[in-house]
């Protein structure tokens, strides 16, 4: 009795994962829950556990294959025997699953030739194997293939996506010798995917301000060392900006709701996205409920999440439901920028680099750590007037702190 190995739910707006690589190969043996395969999806990196101990059976889904949820992977057998026990050999597989009369013996060969899932395929739909494009090693059919083929009628149309389109000119003999081609990695590849959607479907535009961080950093100086002490967290500024926000998305419900087809959700919670910079790409874990947090709540859950961010544990769970993103790119010295929208989210905030500039205040001129801040925003659900408030709203937090623990 073999126990299947599928693909487990990838979380809300996950609908596929790329085989990364499996830890076992056929035959050996595993151990319940034991990690056997990673997938890479188009938010994190997650392992599937062995769901029962035995031998590795097939692997149906190779590296580099593209699966939806609950494909199936591969199967465990119990004990050592059934699962190690050679295979059969093709003529006996052919007699096993004998093809239908429409479908030609070739079909038969092939689909052995191609493994279980393939020949299994033919005999029920009457595709022959011969006639598909194959897409697997050594110029097998998978089991992708097989079904992309039924669905078209068994016409022979290749199941693997069309070769992308050559958009660049041709580099000359010189220079190409020195270019390298890379493919893209699926969170690459989702991550272009996803900011290009939102330009398309959004009416995007973007508002700015400035900010005086002077108040924010002398409070910031006086109490970080007792901060550290008595929270085990530092005290930074992403805790005052989520706080900034918050206050701002209560008195701008727009800025916190989304549209749904021709209906407009208000959400009455805050959670709140960090924009995180990883070697695979950028990564939006959420503080959830970030209104019930303090401060050093929030810090402390940034923290832990770009703890995480780095070592590749973040959770699908944990990077999904935000209402509202913030990124700083100030941290890599951006002075300004366009932030792109988070979809489905309606708008983004976007800090930047704290420069010191010449400032006129109360009629002289005084050096002040300036900020620029960055709204962009859904023009379609959000008004001008409604979006420069919500900006304001937030510098008024900043350059007026108290405001953010009285609530005012």
């Amino acid at each position: 009795m073999a126990t299947e190995i599928r693909v487990p739910a990838l979380g809300e707006s996950v609908s596929e994962a790329t085989i990364g690589k499996w830890f076992k190969k056929p035959g050996e043996a595993v151990k319940a829950d034991e990690p056997l395969v990673e997938l890479e999806t188009d938010k994190v990196t997650l392992e599937v556990n062995a769901p029962a101990a035995g031998v590795l059976g097939e692997i149906v889904a190779k590296e580099g294959e593209t699966v939806g949820v609950n494909a199936l992977l591969g199967s465990i057998a119990e004990g050592g025997a059934a699962a190690a026990a050679p295979a059969p050999k093709k003529e006996e597989k052919a007699a096993a699953a004998p093809a239908p009369a429409e479908a030609p013996k070739a079909a038969a060969t092939k689909a052995a030739d191609s493994g279980p899932a393939v020949a299994r395929l033919a005999a029920e739909s009457g595709v022959d194997p011969s006639s598909v494009p194959a897409s697997g090693k050594d110029g097998r059919v998978t089991k992708g293939d097989m079904l992309a083929a039924i669905a078209t009628g068994g016409a022979a149309t290749p199941a693997t996506a069309p070769a992308p389109v050559q958009v660049r000119a041709p580099s000359a003999p010189d220079d190409a010798s020195r270019e390298e081609r890379v493919k893209m990695t699926k969170l690459r590849q989702t991550i272009a995917r996803r900011l290009k959607e939102a330009q398309s479907s959004a009416a995007m535009l973007t508002t700015f301000n400035e900010v005086d961080m002077t108040n924010v950093m002398a409070l910031r100086n006086q109490y970080k060392d007792a901060f550290e002490k008595k929270h085990g967290v530092k005290l930074g500024f992403m805790g005052f900006f989520v706080k900034a926000c918050v206050q701002a998305l209560k008195e701008i419900p727009a800025v916190n709701a989304e549209i749904d087809g021709t209906d407009i959700i208000y959400k009455n919670y805050y959670h709140i996205g960090v924009a995180v910079g990883t070697d695979k790409g950028l990564v939006v874990p959420v503080v959830r409920d970030a209104d019930e947090l303090s401060i050093a709540g929030v810090e402390k859950k940034i923290g832990e999440f770009g703890r995480k961010a780095r070592d590749g544990k973040l959770s699908i769970e944990e990077m999904q439901g935000g209402t509202f993103t913030i990124s700083n790119g100030g941290v890599y010295g951006s002075l300004m920028s366009t932030p792109i929208l988070n979809a489905p989210q309606s708008a983004i905030l976007g800090m930047h680099k704290i420069q010191e500039r010449p400032m006129a205040i109360g009629g002289k001129v005084e050096i002040r750590p300036m900020m620029y801040l960055a709204v962009s925003y859904d023009h379609r659900i959000i008004d001008g007037k409604e979006a420069v408030t919500f900006l304001v709203r937030i510098k008024e937090g900043l350059e007026d702190p108290a405001r953010l623990v009285l609530d005012l």
